[in-house]
């Protein structure tokens, strides 16, 4: 039978999996349809990319592969246009007619909008600085706009609005969050909590206007702020609508589907009068309902499967009692049924503290719990969700449910949750499929999470996942030793894997695979980290393999959306001549590059090149390699410094210069990032670098590790401060090669040096308290002495099809 999905969302592929968890797979051949040209990804877990917190491939909940080994045929891309129920046929946009036995439509939601002046633009859609929030495309074009900006407007207070507000402020935007509610999350929340909610937020830097009704965006070229309904102009030069959310159903509208709300559905989740067609997540409306949250689709998708595969006919959906757990702009909040009393006789119970960001309230009625709000602590949140869903007696003292005063702990809360409780609203995980999966012998953490998905959505429910297995494991839940390997692919911790290395003198990566990884399986996760890793440690004698290099190190550039790569120029310490920005110019004219930036590390990225290009743009413009693209030494950052400045204590530029000169390409974990300031006063931001050297009084130079000013801010801890240039260039190369040796792959300096302490870091590095370094001086220096300008393989290529032009970017079919 053919089985048609139209929607490759978290709902769509959700009821796919239980339908091949049924045996469907024998039964049933499957098309997905999806409107984005991409695999199925948490979207959820959006807010998380646009905070900088994770990356796009770490949202992807099922990949390619997996449709393939599943007998899925995926249409990634390809958007339905309408249903002809009777003839059993989908027409879609690509002009394909596909027939189906069966049809499931999840088609999801899609944002509100609200009808603004200047919003919209005739001839493009949406004004160029406004953005809905809602797909990977929405969230690569807000970053994308955002670096180029400073002041953005989120309009709506709810979820969506936090989480945007939060995720551009990581970016170095100053946000104001504008509401029509009277207080924020008012769908969720109650007066009082929305008031916690706020002080938190606000405490965080975002600006929060409540009773705030947009009525336009202003700015015709470019926006240059909103107007309110009260008169008053809000500046800005971007804006995000989250207004909310409404079911995406107007395809099955024109098709002759019953459509009020959503797409109208029994408790079979079967269309009305459609026996064939089901509809499942924020598309459908079930008994008036449609649910604009994930936890009810899991239930939904259940039914369906059961009914749909036949494998228990009497599966009904009831509707779902939502409760939910989420950390919203980073403060925890938890809600379930109703937010206030709605009857004289109902009981209602709050503890405040709106200075720690506290709230906590529950509302009881004939002795049941139909309704919680926790803001900040969310402790009790296993003991109320168990209360709420199955009805447990309730402690007739009733702020015993707020706090732990005598009544249920954790770990007894933990034993009596059902076993069909919901503990992972994100991806739909129940404590049952915990439990089961610690009985089949994944007794750790991280391994149960990784074969549910528990815990890898917002990561609210983590602390539970962890008492869950420690509970099922007899209190004997065992720490995941591949946590500790510093790449997936062989069973090794860094320091037993260097040795191994060193000892069977390893030179390739394909070497290390065959004598290390079990049964010499190679693992594609694992060749970036151990191609850095050998390179580190052989310098000239590491053997290359293409294929285990990023696109970026492979051809020296840094690869952009639309396939195309950025080139940065070296400029050492920032510092260029009227010759170099001659060639620049020319090169940027001559290859019609559409962009010329100065970056954040005083350099000019020449934005847009063609892959077949580089080679003869590196030639024209005849310097050496920026390093904007590796995972190295990249740039050091300079002040003015003594010549020109009047407040200048040391050389910071020729000290930069020095570095720069030295250290250039020099691989590493990460990427290395490095400053050099005249004075305290810190133009350079040496404070907030992976190193950075910083001018005192008396000739002298402080020397700060582990900075940070990007997603993460940090500042540096002080490793030493030194009378020289010669000892800041020694000590440099020697905390540099210590981190090398001792990072995890991919762990950047502002995490490595906490992790060490810097006590111990200073112990080695400047006092040479384990006798190492001599030993680090010379390894710094034969990879120096190995150093070769990447840019010189323009010349000859390495491979035939180093520079060949790429494949364009097309969607997935």
């Amino acid at each position: 039978m053919r089985l048609v999905v139209i929607g490759n969302g978290m709902a769509g592929v959700r009821a796919v999996e239980e339908v091949l968890a049924r045996g469907g797979g024998e039964r049933f051949e499957i098309t997905i349809f999806g409107d984005e040209p991409y695999g199925n990804y948490n979207r959820i877990m959006l807010s998380e990319v646009l905070a900088g917190n994770e990356p796009e491939d770490g949202i992807f909940l099922n990949s390619l592969a997996w449709y393939e080994e599943n007998g899925v045929t995926l249409r990634a891309g390809v958007r339905v246009r309408r249903v002809n129920p009777f003839a059993r046929k989908v027409y879609a946009d690509d002009r394909s007619v596909t027939r189906y036995d069966k049809l499931i439509i999840a088609t999801g939601s899609v944002p509100f909008v609200p009808d603004i002046p200047g919003m919209r633009v005739a001839e493009r859609g949406f004004h160029q600085g406004v953005f809905t929030f809602r797909t990977i495309d929405d969230t690569r074009n807000m970053l994308r706009y955002a670096r180029g900006h400073r002041r953005a407007v989120v309009i709506g207070g709810g979820l969506l609005g936090l989480e945007a507000a939060r995720g551009l402020q990581n970016h170095g935007l100053d946000i104001t969050l504008v509401h029509a509610g009277g207080h924020l999350m008012n769908q969720q929340l109650d007066a009082q909590a929305g008031a916690v909610l706020k002080r938190s937020v606000e405490r965080l830097g975002i600006t929060v206007e409540l009773n705030a009704r947009t009525t336009e965006v202003e700015g015709v070229e470019k926006v240059t702020g909103i107007g309110l309904l009260d008169g008053r102009s809000i500046e800005c030069d971007m804006v995000v609508v989250a207004a909310g959310i409404r079911p995406n159903a107007e395809m099955a509208r024109a098709s002759g589907l019953v459509v009020e709300r959503g797409i109208v559905v029994d408790d079979q989740m079967r269309a009305v009068d459609e026996p064939d067609i089901y509809a499942v997540g924020e598309c459908a409306q079930h008994r008036g309902r449609v649910y604009g949250v994930v936890a009810p689709l899991w239930e939904q998708a259940r039914v369906l499967a059961d009914h749909l595969t036949g494998a228990d006919p009497t599966a009904a959906y009831h509707g779902s009692r939502i409760a939910t757990k989420l950390k919203v702009a980073g403060v925890n909040v938890a809600s379930m049924g109703v937010t206030g009393p709605e009857r004289e006789d109902d009981e209602f119970v709050v503890f405040a503290e709106p200075s720690r960001g506290t709230y906590k309230s529950v509302v009881v009625r004939d002795g049941r719990l139909i309704g919680a709000t926790l803001v900040g602590d969310v402790d009790k949140i296993a003991f109320l969700t168990q209360a709420f869903d199955q009805g447990l007696p309730l402690p007739e003292d009733r702020v015993r449910l707020l706090f732990d005063l005598g009544g249920p702990s954790a770990e007894t809360s933990v034993a009596e949750l059902s076993d069909d409780a919901q503990v992972c609203n994100c991806n739909g995980v129940s404590k049952a499929a915990l439990v089961e999966t610690v009985t089949k012998g994944i007794r750790s953490v991280t391994g149960v999470m990784n074969e549910t998905r528990a815990g890898k959505g917002c990561g609210s429910c983590r602390s539970l996942v962890e008492q869950i297995v420690d509970w099922a494991a007899g209190g004997a839940a065992e720490v995941d030793p591949s946590a500790n390997w510093y790449v997936p692919g062989v069973p090794l911790a860094k320091p037993q894997l260097m040795a191994e290395i060193r000892a069977r003198r390893l030179t390739s990566v394909s070497a290390v695979f065959a004598a290390l990884a079990p049964g010499g399986i190679e693992d594609a996760k694992s060749k970036m980290g151990l191609a850095s890793l050998l390179r580190t440690m052989w310098a000239d004698e590491y053997v290359d393999e293409r294929d285990a290099r990023f696109i970026n190190d492979r051809v020296h550039a840094n690869i952009q959306r639309d396939g195309t790569f950025s080139v940065v120029p070296q400029m050492k310490g920032g510092c260029t001549t009227p010759d170099q920005l001659r060639r620049i110019a020319d090169v940027a004219d001559k290859y019609r590059v559409p962009l010329v930036k100065v970056t954040g590390g005083q350099r000019i990225d020449l934005l847009g090149v063609r892959k077949e290009d580089l080679p003869a743009v590196w030639a024209d413009l005849g310097m050496p390699s920026g390093y904007a693209y590796g995972k190295s030494f990249r740039t050091v950052k300079t002040c003015v410094g003594l010549d020109f400045c009047r407040y200048g204590l040391g050389d910071s530029t020729a000290l930069g210069i020095a570095l720069e000169s030295r250290y250039q390409g020099l691989e590493g974990p990460a990427k290395m990032k490095l400053a050099v300031t005249g004075c305290p006063r810190n133009c350079a931001e040496a404070y907030v670098k992976d190193l950075g050297v910083v001018a005192v009084e008396g000739g002298r130079w402080e020397i700060y590790v582990g900075g940070a000013a990007g997603a993460h801010v940090r500042k540096g801890d002080l490793l030493a401060t030194v009378g020289t240039h010669e000892e800041v260039v020694t000590l440099t190369g020697r905390f540099l090669q210590y981190y090398r040796e001792n990072a995890n792959w991919l762990e950047r300096t502002y995490a490595f040096v906490p992790r060490v302490g810097i006590d111990r870091v200073r112990a080695v590095v400047v006092d040479d308290a384990e006798g190492i370094a001599e030993r680090l001086d010379r390894d710094v220096q034969a990879a120096v002495d190995a150093y070769r300008d990447p840019w010189q393989e323009g010349r000859a290529p390495v491979t035939p099809g180093q520079f060949r032009p790429a494949l364009p970017l097309v969607e997935v079919r």
